[in-house]
């Protein structure tokens, strides 16, 4: 009977939580990245063991590439930056995610006409306020 009583209490470890959601992205991404290297293997070793595989494609866009590799450690950091100066207030998410979606979705987008870029600018404003929102204030989850 005693286990009945155990199913009205929660017990958080606060040095641990935060680490519960990153561990389920690496299960997923390491999960699917399992599936692809596994529905993926004969083709590309057929294609290693003839000579003609090809890591990039013909007219690679080298410059998106190199953008993208460099504006995600970015984010992280200036993440983590804005959060040491104003900490406890989730603002680290918030004031590094609204550059960091404006410069991705500018990155990606092949036709910057106005009509375009006022759709990425109130993207980029109002995602990430949206989710620090409703994270922060509702669901009360801590943000850096």
């Amino acid at each position: 009977m005693s286990w009945f009583s155990s199913l009205n209490t929660v017990v958080i470890d606060f040095d641990q939580s935060h680490l519960f959601f990153p561990r389920i992205i690496l299960t997923l991404i390491a999960v699917l990245g399992l599936v692809i290297v596994v529905t993926n293997a004969r083709p590309v070793l057929r294609a290693i063991r003839s000579g003609r595989y090809q890591f990039f494609v013909k007219n690679a866009d080298f410059f998106r590439l190199i953008a993208t590799l460099a504006l995600i450690p970015g984010y992280f950091w200036m993440m983590d930056f804005i959060g040491s100066v104003l900490p406890n207030m989730g603002l680290g998410f918030l004031l590094a995610s609204i550059p960091f979606v404006f410069l991705m979705s500018m990155l990606y987008c092949h036709e910057k006409t106005r009509r375009n870029v006022t759709i990425i600018v109130a993207n980029a404003l109002l995602a990430p306020t949206f989710v620090w929102v409703v994270l922060y204030h509702f669901f009360l989850v801590s943000m850096p």
